[in-house]
């Protein structure tokens, strides 16, 4: 069932009006006719079953049957720290990363980072970003839309990993010494409701003064596997590891 994304103040009584470019996918796009039925989410934490009832002057009205109770969202907060990757790489791991369940994203120019957001663009960049993020989250069926902040240096990022409960380093370093047991034991440490922020360096990876800077700074290195993975790689394989540490693992079915 189409989901959409709907402000909360558009919201009224039993009723919500739907209006921009998500009335337009409704009547042009998907074409829904009276009494279709779809799915609002607020961005608060609520989504409910709408019936349309009325289009009219490019909006359209839905009545509210039901609030869902399902949760889709991850128990544990995970901020995805996103060294600056080079052309349309950010556009996968924001669209990618939010299907995941990533609860926002924060890029930062790494010592080897090649892009960089010019000044004058930041905003315009952030917006088409946040429209990515929208749609992967109707698509999946998320209750919140991931937020993409402003760009980070080093020094904002080391005084940001204060605000987290737990802090993991990507550093591949670590992992061609063969240290992997570095990020299941942080995941088992976390429980419901901590938070988590996920350093990934762009490509190159990390230098080995900012891997320093992180650790002493707190955050724990750690290897994500034997293997070397691509910039937009590593945090899908990183949301992969919390979901089946948090969503799957209990659930296991015995044979």
């Amino acid at each position: 069932m189409q989901r959409y994304f709907v402000p909360d103040d558009q919201f009224h009584e039993n009723h919500v009006w739907i209006t921009g470019e998500d009335a337009k996918h409704i009547m042009r796009v998907m074409r829904m006719n009276l009494t279709d039925k779809i799915v609002c989410a607020n961005n608060m934490g609520e989504a409910f079953l709408c019936e349309i009832d009325k289009i009219q002057d490019q909006q359209v009205a839905a009545v509210i049957r039901s609030q869902l109770i399902s949760d889709p969202e991850l128990p544990v907060r995970v901020v995805i720290a996103q060294g600056m990757p080079k052309g349309e790489k950010f556009d996968t791991i924001v669209r990618k990363g939010t299907e995941c369940g990533a609860s926002a994203f924060i890029p930062f120019y790494a010592e080897r980072s090649v892009a960089v957001w010019q000044k004058d663009r930041i905003e315009k960049k952030r917006l088409r970003l946040g429209k990515i993020a929208k749609e992967a989250a109707e698509q999946s069926h998320r209750l919140f839309i991931p937020e993409v902040t402003e760009p980070m240096n080093l020094g904002q990022l080391l005084a940001a990993c204060k605000s987290f409960t737990y802090a993991a380093v990507a550093y591949e370093e670590t992992a061609k010494k063969g240290e992997l047991s570095a990020l299941p034991l942080l995941l088992k440490q976390m429980k419901p409701g901590d938070s988590l922020l996920a350093v990934i360096g762009p490509e190159g990876g990390l230098s080995h003064e900012e891997a320093l800077a992180f650790q002493v700074a707190g955050c724990r290195l750690c290897g994500l596997g034997p293997r070397i993975m691509r910039t937009e790689t590593a945090p899908l394989y990183l949301l992969s590891a919390v979901s089946y540490q948090f969503e799957l693992l209990n659930n296991e079915v015995g044979y």
